[in-house]
């Protein structure tokens, strides 16, 4: 078992949740004991959250590790891994806390199990503050797909806020080492996709009124653009909520999109608007990945075999501390190129870290 712990400021840059993630996930990968100070240090309410704890649990069960300080309100943990399992695992954030995030958490170790591993994750599927499990299957799915990453993910119930209660089986399978990513060509726009959808007591005429809204803006911006927004009455869910995401394909197979949530008071035509403007910002870059696929495929491109390259917008805080993470526990390097005033290329040489277990 490791044993001299690497410190890791959780205060750096984004200063939040994606730290104690990121570094949780290395320190399970590559058997490299952490310390994580400054918790969540630039949040309102610093500190471990629920939905933090139940991470960094998960991912000490994973490993076998031992998890030293994970309280609620903690701003210091300490994680010493162990041997990588495989198996079934259960995930309950107790809260509408995002299943999303614990996502992000775990399955980067997962890839280095021995065989087969399942999730049982229980919290919100579609919350603020963290992508809708919609965007990890219809994004961020079939592009870690071209790395070799491959996972089925069975959404049981939906869960939202403020209750929770979703439900989602996730099961990942193993790789000797994850293939590099090349995405710098963006292509021309193929199709534009969606889901409005609601749940609860709200009425199906929320959703279609939310699509139509999402829908006549692309169009009148992207004209020639065939556009699909399906509306949808969640069958099964805890709660009630509504929102869309919306995904637009590239002839080179980039996926980039826009989502928004509905809240109390929110007319169902400004989700739509909202969803449709992110996606339309998104696209006038010509990046290859939006900014929240950004920052979710560094650890990857850290880990896997070989050099990687992004054509991003504008570099997000959270992608410079993923950055900043990958590189102060492998020995990957990171470079950033500005390839215009608004696009940059990311280039990563991987470690080509090989699964041990195989």
């Amino acid at each position: 078992m490791a044993s001299v712990e690497i410190a890791v400021d959780g205060s750096i840059l984004e200063g939040g949740g994606q730290i104690l993630r990121n570094s949780g996930s290395l320190s399970c990968i590559l058997q490299k004991a952490i310390k994580v100070s400054n918790i969540r240090a630039k949040r309102s309410k610093p500190g471990l959250r629920p939905q933090h704890l139940t991470g960094l649990q998960l991912i000490a069960d994973l490993c076998g590790g031992r998890l030293i300080g994970g309280n609620i309100g903690s701003t210091e943990i300490a994680l010493h891994p162990g041997h990588m399992k495989s198996g079934s695992f259960t995930a309950d954030t107790q809260t509408a806390g995002s299943i999303c995030l614990l996502l992000q958490a775990a399955l980067p170790c997962l890839l280095y199990s021995k065989t087969q591993t399942t999730l049982n994750l229980y919290g919100g599927t579609n919350a603020e503050m963290a992508p809708q499990i919609d965007y990890f299957t219809m994004v961020f799915q079939p592009i870690v797909s071209r790395m070799g990453l491959q996972f089925d993910c069975d959404i049981q119930k939906r869960g939202y806020f403020p209750k929770g209660g979703g439900a989602v089986e996730v099961r990942v399978h193993p790789i000797l080492h994850l293939q590099p990513i090349n995405l710098t060509d963006f292509g021309k726009i193929t199709c534009i996709r969606g889901r409005s959808f609601v749940a609860g007591v709200l009425p199906i005429k929320v959703a279609h009124a939310t699509s139509r809204s999402a829908q006549n803006l692309i169009q009148r911006q992207l004209p020639g653009i065939p556009v699909h927004i399906e509306s949808i009455k969640e069958a099964s869910a805890v709660g009630a909520g509504s929102g869309i995401i919306i995904t637009a394909e590239t002839s080179t197979g980039c996926i980039l999109a826009g989502s928004a949530l509905g809240k109390r008071g929110l007319p169902a035509e400004n989700v739509g608007q909202t969803a449709a403007e992110m996606l339309l910002q998104n696209l006038q870059h010509e990046a290859c990945v939006d900014e929240y696929l950004q920052d979710q495929l560094i650890l990857l491109m850290a880990l896997a075999k070989g050099q990687s390259m992004l054509k991003c917008g504008p570099i997000s805080m959270h992608t410079q501390t993923a950055i900043h993470t990958a590189q102060l526990l492998t020995e990957s390097k990171f470079t950033i190129k500005e390839t215009s005033e608004s696009t940059n290329v990311i280039t990563c040489d991987g470690i080509g870290f090989v699964n041990p277990n195989l």
